[in-house]
């Protein structure tokens, strides 16, 4: 199971799959599952793998996309103007390496840049350097060279660069998009590792699109599916470096799975809540308890569509995320695809009615 995820943490997180172009990770979702189930998708993008079986439809859903940029502008000295796709904090974006996807399938490398600060004057030079401000070098000399020997459109989409490299810690790895190759990777396993076993619903393993822009493949897909109950598998922030009380963090690397009760986006149902946290608790899954006074998923989406959706949000929580290198524990991952396999035996026709039985 661990050389398993592993593997698979590997080639999604370096995939090239920013919000809208998908692409590469679809194609790692259906090649993985083609044995599996039958395979969808909606007309956004969104993927789904079933196993058919009777009983209440259960969906265990992660998000294909990782933030990323678009290319914006082409200048005519051959540098790259750009606009960010999700959420960027500025700080964490100059001199970054970055993967221009061309129209013809060709990756192009190039470093993210700005004015040196030699000739910034002294008093702007702490001031965080605006988007607009930056561009990408790839090395060109002129725009007719970016367009016919790079062959760079705009519209272009642009990933960073930042290869799966484990740690001298050991269980400990670094990489770009654990938001949300985690989830992705989780999501496939929990769909391999349950292939063969007979549990008491019908289990939809999807891959959304489009989280990282407001959640936007989320709700097209929850329409298409139409589930009972929704598992969100996600890469959440992790609050246990400097700068925070660590008596009160709820998402420290190595502290197992954590079970999302709260954001702004998404209440947890406090039934399936309370079912989560008990079979954590029976199985004696690592597991860390999480209310969230900022972020959101796509329970966000989830929880809202059709009639409603009693949703839950799992997570592997990253330090860095939405930056060129975050860092995991795998064991918070093995963690989380432990409780995800738990709940797909449990959520049985009782217990999801249970859910929402108010009268």
């Amino acid at each position: 199971m661990r050389a398993k995820a592993l593997s698979l943490l590997q080639e999604l997180t370096e995939a090239h799959s920013v919000s809208g172009h998908e692409d590469e990770v679809r194609a790692i979702f259906t090649d993985e599952l083609t044995d599996i189930g039958p395979l969808a998708a909606d007309r956004n993008g969104s993927v789904i793998c079933a196993h058919t079986n009777e009983g209440p439809r259960v969906l265990i859903a992660g998000h294909m996309d990782e933030i990323g940029f678009m290319v914006q502008n082409l200048t005519p000295d051959g540098f790259i103007q750009f606009v960010t796709i999700g959420g960027w904090w500025a700080q964490v974006m100059l001199s970054q390496r970055v993967q221009i996807l061309t129209r013809s399938g060709e990756k192009i490398l190039g470093v993210t840049g700005s004015r040196p600060p030699h000739f910034i004057p002294a008093a702007q030079r702490d001031n965080a350097v605006p988007v607009e401000a930056m561009f990408i070098d790839v090395g060109a000399t002129s725009r007719r060279e970016l367009v016919e020997d790079f062959g760079i459109s705009i519209g272009d989409p642009i990933a960073p660069w930042s290869p799966f490299t484990p740690l001298f810690k050991t269980g400990r790895f670094m990489a770009k998009a654990f938001d949300n190759r985690v989830g992705m990777a989780c999501v496939i396993q929990a769909a391999q590792e349950l292939a063969d076993t007979d549990h008491p619903n019908e289990l939809i393993f999807a891959g959304s699109v489009q989280e990282e822009v407001g959640l936007r493949g989320a709700k097209t897909l929850a329409n298409f599916v139409k589930p009972d109950v929704a598992i969100v598998l996600e890469g959440p922030p992790a609050d246990d470096t400097p700068g925070f009380n660590h008596s009160e963090s709820q998402g420290k690397l190595g502290g197992g799975v954590q079970i999302r009760l709260y954001d702004p986006t998404a209440i947890a149902n406090p039934r399936l809540a309370d079912l989560v946290i008990e079979t954590a608790r029976r199985a004696n899954i690592p597991h860390q308890i999480t209310v969230r006074r900022s972020g959101g998923t796509d329970a966000g989406a989830f929880h809202l569509a059709n009639n409603g959706v009693p949703s839950i949000v799992l997570g592997t929580p990253a330090r860095y995320i939405h930056s060129h290198n975050a860092i995991i524990d795998i064991d918070d991952y093995l963690a989380m695809l432990q409780l995800t396999i738990a709940l797909a035996g449990i959520l049985d026709e009782t217990a999801v009615d249970s859910l929402t039985r108010f009268l």
